[in-house]
């Protein structure tokens, strides 16, 4: 695969307890995958088994930073990816890109990242089916105070961050219309209030997820850390140091 890279748009999203691992496309025809990986992508033509590829690598990347195993990660339930016992994380590819983010789930509950390029979302149609009313009514206010992002398709990556923190939470789907999103454009981050109940994290029921933002290299790219889980009875508290499952059947 391509070299990964150093200082990416990941690192600058994500805290200290979360490994990364990213690159800018393939190289070649990417190998190393498990025998239980090559089965999943038998008939896949190359553009998907190369991503599916390089991806992985990156994922192994990210586990072998803070001392994981290199084994199979085979996606399961709606397409999250598995991970060895111990580890939460979460996975991204788009044209050009590829990225994953690990942490131990000692250290966080669950993330999500998306990366995808900053492009218009390809019809209002999509636009509209991804963004909730009060969120189209914001897109020419936010373009006026940052030109250049593609705030829809940001709508878009965002919302598939939350699904990718949300689902390994709760192993249950939410649509689009079920997270409302509040966004600082200067600053670079986001708010998804639930709109539905919300996962329990540590004995508190979370009624929202905070996640960060990045435009860059043709890009917009999203992330979100939620945790810590709560420690068995008795366990101290470590101190504070600062899952790619894309929804079935909606590909911009």
């Amino acid at each position: 695969m391509s070299a990964p890279v150093s200082g990416g748009p990941l690192r600058l999203l994500l805290p200290a307890p979360v490994a990364v691992a990213e690159t800018f496309g393939d190289s070649g025809t990417p190998t190393g995958l498990f025998p239980e990986e090559e089965a999943h992508v038998a008939n896949a033509v190359a553009k998907r088994r190369n991503e599916f590829t390089t991806v992985r690598n990156c994922a192994r990347d990210a586990l072998a930073e803070l001392g994981g195993p290199r084994a199979p990660l085979l996606p399961g339930e709606r397409g999250a990816p598995g991970w060895p016992p111990g580890f939460v994380g979460s996975m991204t590819h788009c044209l050009g890109y590829r990225g994953a983010a690990v942490a131990r789930a000692g250290d966080l509950a669950s993330v999500g990242i998306d990366a995808e390029p900053n492009e218009p979302l390809p019809s209002e149609g999509v636009r509209d089916m991804v963004t909730l009313p009060a969120e189209r009514a914001a897109l020419p206010g936010l373009a006026a105070r940052r030109p250049g992002v593609c705030w829809d398709r940001l709508i878009f990556s965002a919302k598939e961050s939350v699904y990718k923190t949300w689902f390994p939470l709760t192993r249950r789907w939410l649509d689009f219309e079920e997270a409302a999103l509040d966004i600082d454009p200067e600053a670079g981050v986001f708010t998804a209030r639930l709109l539905v109940e919300g996962p329990v994290v540590d004995g508190v029921r979370l009624p929202a997820f905070s996640g960060r933002f990045v435009v860059r290299d043709g890009l917009v790219v999203t992330a979100i850390s939620a945790g810590p889980p709560p420690a068995p009875p008795g366990t101290p508290r470590r101190p504070e140091e600062d899952s790619s499952g894309r929804r079935e059947g909606v590909t911009p």
